[in-house]
């Protein structure tokens, strides 16, 4: 799994059928101390999470390993909503 945060949604009206009822959010990955790491994806929310939260969320085939998302065509998936995270034991983030 990987840590990030949501930056924003996607809508799309029109899409694949087995895609329908799903909730897509832009996600963008992020190291311990919060900072951006990498590519921005477009992942399906299976937990109901919200704007600006730091989500762990999976890609590829790891994607649809969940109930919602099994059997569909989902490259990345937000699989938790992050409480806290420390690192050394230093707390680096707390909701």
């Amino acid at each position: 799994m990987l840590l990030g945060q949501v930056i924003g949604t996607v809508v799309a009206t029109q899409k694949e059928s087995s895609l329908m009822g799903l909730k897509f959010l832009l996600v963008r990955a992020v190291d311990e101390n919060k900072e951006p790491t990498g590519a921005t994806v477009v992942a399906a929310d299976v937990v109901g999470c919200g704007m600006g939260e730091y989500v762990l969320y999976a890609t590829g085939s790891s994607a649809r390993q969940t109930r919602a998302t099994d059997n569909r065509p989902c490259d990345a998936t937000i699989m938790a909503i992050v409480d806290q995270w420390e690192v050394g034991g230093e707390v680096r983030y707390k909701k």
